[in-house]
């Protein structure tokens, strides 16, 4: 089937070599489908619009892949065959309240939590990583309007958890 969606990183601390990566963010939007040969993820990500050139470009490159780490092993997109279809700077907000969180990127994506689902166990994923436990929620709105991306979903499956990556120097 296919799959769309968002996802959204607040970095509270942290750097890309010699590069301050803290108090930025950033939002992926994506698509893939598994009826695909290699089911290809096709991307965008947008930078924190907040981040200098040199901040941009180290967190363009960590969140591609570009910079190895636990990328490679962690995002379908940098270890699968993917079509990026950009990295730009984008106005981000994000509201990471657990259970009823927010985010935006610019007027292209936009995505509201409802709430957890009743009853679920923790649960790990893999963009995170399986050694965090995270929860399933729902949306009242998932929104992609960039170019190929385009799509408005409600009640659909959301997922939050903490994160720690690391790369290659």
């Amino acid at each position: 089937g296919v799959c769309v969606g968002a996802l959204s990183w607040q970095i509270e601390s942290g750097h890309v070599s010699e590069v301050d990566a803290a108090d930025l963010s950033v939002v992926l939007a994506f698509r893939y489908s598994d009826d695909e040969p290699g089911s290809p993820w096709t991307y965008f990500i947008y930078v924190d619009e907040r981040a200098d050139e040199a901040q941009r470009e180290a967190l363009g490159e960590v969140f591609t892949g570009q910079r190895g780490g636990t990328a490679d092993e962690q995002f379908p997109w940098a270890f699968k065959p993917a079509n990026l279809l950009g990295v730009r700077p984008a106005a981000i907000e994000i509201d990471h309240t657990p259970g009823r969180g927010w985010f935006r990127a610019g007027g292209e994506v936009s995505v509201r939590v409802r709430e957890p689902v009743p009853g679920e166990e923790p649960v790990t994923c893999l963009i995170s990583g399986h050694h965090r436990s995270g929860r399933e929620l729902f949306t009242d709105l998932l929104d992609v309007s960039d170019g190929p991306l385009e799509f408005e979903l409600s009640g659909v499956c959301a997922y939050e958890s903490t994160f720690e990556y690391s790369a290659r120097d």
